[in-house]
């Protein structure tokens, strides 16, 4: 399975980006996508996360409301809409896949990763 994120770049507080994670090598249909980041000095943390074929979906507090996961199946692709950026959003921001229907927000859960994308937002 192999995962490649893109989108990433410099926006200014209260601008939009879309993270998209393309997906391939896999049969997805029972798998569970993810985005996590991780900020300089900071551990990796949960940002959402989708299942494949069911649509469930969680979202951490510190993006409800702002941050939008979909899917597209015909292109075996993840998107992150993000919405109202903060200066605490910057990070880079990785997609996962976990072999399970059910999302997770633990890293360890996830059974693949795609190379980070880099948001920075300024203030």
């Amino acid at each position: 399975v192999q995962l490649q994120a893109s989108g990433g770049g410099l926006v200014q507080a209260g601008g939009s980006l879309r993270l998209s994670c393309a997906a391939s090598g896999g049969t997805f249909s029972s798998y569970t996508m993810g985005w996590f980041r991780q900020a300089p000095g900071k551990e990796r943390e949960f940002v959402s996360a989708i299942s494949w074929s069911f649509g469930r979906i969680g979202y951490a507090d510190s993006v409800k409301g702002r941050f939008t996961i979909s899917r597209d199946n015909a292109k075996n692709t993840v998107y992150l809409q993000m919405n109202n950026l903060k200066p605490e959003d910057t990070a880079v921001y990785y997609c996962a896949a976990r072999i399970d229907i059910t999302p997770a927000q633990t890293a360890r859960l996830y059974n693949y990763w795609g190379q980070g994308t880099l948001v920075t937002v300024s203030s």
